[in-house]
């Protein structure tokens, strides 16, 4: 065999074999990118607000609908969120018989309080932001079948606190309770007397306090019941009179706050400490009533309270 011959077979043998994936027609080589992990492109999607709300306490997503059905007490676990004192007034009377008094009533600036921001500017922007003209609403209205002098505070105007007005309002409904021998029911969540009117807030514990005393020597009921929170000077007051008093469950109750009350005594708080169903166990209040059954218990109370006087009026 030839040389010449020998090499030729031998560039055939060697030639490369054909590739599998022909190239592509424009003979440019070309690389694939696999997708990165954790891209933009797999965001997940958000939640629009006013749909759903996460209980604090067992962390479920309740359909915001759902929940107001509900009287705001989560479905899974009866966590009770805050509820406006509209709402709650809606829930307890009778419908279209709640007859609200003194609604025109409206704090003034009577120190001329400054700070990070005036007194004046924080009652325009709370009246602003909750629809109210302060911190608790009063009227007459129906629950069951009994007549009641019905008081309700709202935290989320200046975190419900005691100015003149809601001592005022509260002392005319007690007032007006009396007058006509009707019950009075008064719901609570405050966190004191009011620091912008100074002293003036301080008497309303007195004013109160007083007419609720007129009101017991009528021997006419007056049932507290207390929500999550109310504290210091209202507690002090008129919240703590009650003929019966009731609580929300986990209502924290009390004068001070917890880290106030550990920092002055150097000592370990009990666990549950200022709870309702602590200040239950050891006394304090008569019975913690659900939200959802809160209107059937107080028409059942009422009717008990008052049979005496029924029979009274009966026999006269």
């Amino acid at each position: 065999m030839s040389t010449t011959s020998f090499l030729k077979k031998a560039s055939v043998a060697d030639s490369p074999e054909p590739a599998v994936t022909p190239p592509p027609s424009n003979h440019e080589t070309s690389f694939v990118k696999k997708p990165k992990l954790g891209s933009n492109s797999t965001r997940k999607r958000d939640i629009p607000e006013g749909l759903w709300t996460k209980c604090p306490k067992c962390e479920a997503m309740i359909y915001d609908k759902d929940l107001d059905d509900n009287l705001k007490v989560c479905p899974k676990c009866t966590h009770h969120f805050p509820i406006g004192s509209r709402e709650r007034i809606h829930s307890l009377v009778e419908t279209c018989s709640f007859e609200e008094i003194d609604a025109d009533l409206t704090s003034l600036d009577v120190l001329k309080f400054t700070g990070v921001a005036t007194y004046a500017s924080k009652l325009e922007s709370n009246a602003k932001k909750t629809g109210l003209k302060d911190a608790v609403i009063t009227g007459i209205g129906t629950i069951g079948k009994q007549r009641v002098a019905l008081g309700v505070m709202d935290f989320s105007f200046l975190g419900g606190s005691m100015g003149s007005v809601v001592g005022e309002k509260l002392t005319r409904l007690i007032e007006a309770g009396t007058d006509h021998g009707l019950p009075v029911i008064v719901f609570s969540t405050s966190g004191g007397a009011r620091m912008y009117e100074g002293m003036f807030s301080l008497m309303q514990m007195a004013k109160t306090s007083a007419a609720l005393a007129y009101h017991a020597k009528q021997k006419l009921p007056y049932i507290s019941v207390l929500t999550n929170p109310t504290y210091a000077g209202v507690m002090a007051s008129y919240a703590s009179l009650g003929d019966l008093i009731l609580a929300e469950p986990m209502a924290l109750i009390g004068f001070a706050g917890p880290r106030v009350i550990k920092d002055t005594t150097q000592a370990e708080l009990p666990p549950g400490f200022q709870t309702a169903e602590f200040l239950l166990d050891h006394g304090l209040i008569d019975a913690i009533v659900s939200r959802n059954e809160m209107k059937d218990r107080l028409a059942y109370y009422l009717e008990f309270l008052t049979s005496g006087q029924k029979q009274m009026a009966a026999l006269a």
